[in-house]
Parts: C-alpha cells; structure tokens; sequence
C-alpha cells in the first residue's frame, strides 16, 4: 500500500479497547513486559470488543482469533494480542469480524472476545498493543489512564526516520 502526501513522523493511534492503559512493564509475561516483542503499552480492558484505531488493513489474523496485526498507512504495524497465553484457548470465546487482506476504517470492530470466559479459564485479559516491525518505531508514547475504544490520540508511535 502506497502513502502519497506529506510524511509525518508519527502516528496517532485512538484507544483500540476500553480499559487502562498501562505500562508493558505490567503485562505478566516476560517477553511482553521485557519489550522483547517490540515497543507498545497494554490496556487492561473492560469490554469485549477490539476496534480499529486508524483506518488500515489485516495484515494477519492469527487463526485463533485471539490476535491480529494491523497495517497503518505509513507502514506502521501493530499487534493487538487479547490476553495472555490466550492461544490455548483454540478461538473459544474470540469472534474475528475480518479476515486477513481486509481494509477497514476507524472505528471499525475487528475482533469481539468474551472476557468472562478468558479469566473463567484461567487467563489474564490484559492486551498488549505492540509495533510488530521493529524498524517501524522510535517510541510509543501514551498517557497512562482510562480509556474508550474509539478514544482518538490514546497512543502516539513515532516513527523511525
């Protein structure tokens, strides 16, 4: 996908979830808290229901539908990964409204999930948003609060130049 206009060095990314964004650091799994999947923050969320924060395309749903990665214009990439260690649960409890190659607008829902069951099961809900290529970002910037999906400018990613 081609960007035509002027190139900003950031991107503004709306709340993808309601819930508190908070620092990866609290995400109890090593390699998101470490960083080691990239750059992001986490929202410990309140609803179900996974939007898309910027207009943009599936770049891959994973097939348990409990994650995906999102394109942005500016070639920007992010992973929105509801839960942790939720890929045992085998898609029970996670609906995918798009499939992988899908363009979607903002605000659109991308992904619905039961979270009764998530934590019924045994797993944390807490949903790290992760930049997934990892020559895509400078730093994510964000105000540590609640927030709505759909919220615009919860996160701002710079981007590398």
């Amino acid at each position: 996908m081609k960007w035509f206009g002027k190139k900003s060095n950031s991107v503004s990314v709306a709340a993808p979830l309601s819930g508190k964004l908070v620092p990866l650091s609290e995400v109890p799994d090593e390699a998101f808290a470490q960083g080691l999947m990239g750059e992001g923050v986490a929202i410990e969320p309140t609803e179900g229901r996974v939007i898309a924060p910027f207009d943009g395309v599936v770049s891959h749903l994973i097939d348990t539908h409990h994650a995906l990665i999102i394109e942005h214009s500016s070639g920007l990439q992010l992973l929105i990964h509801v839960g942790i260690n939720t890929v045992a649960l085998n898609g029970e409890g996670f609906k995918a409204l798009v499939k992988t190659g899908d363009s979607f607008k903002a605000g659109q829902t991308l992904l619905e999930c039961d979270l009764d069951k998530i934590r019924d099961a045994g797993y944390p809900v807490i949903t790290p948003i992760i930049v997934a290529n990892e020559d895509g970002a400078e730093k994510v910037e964000c105000t540590f609060k609640t927030v709505n999906a759909g919220e615009p400018d919860a996160i701002k990613v710079v981007l590398k130049t």
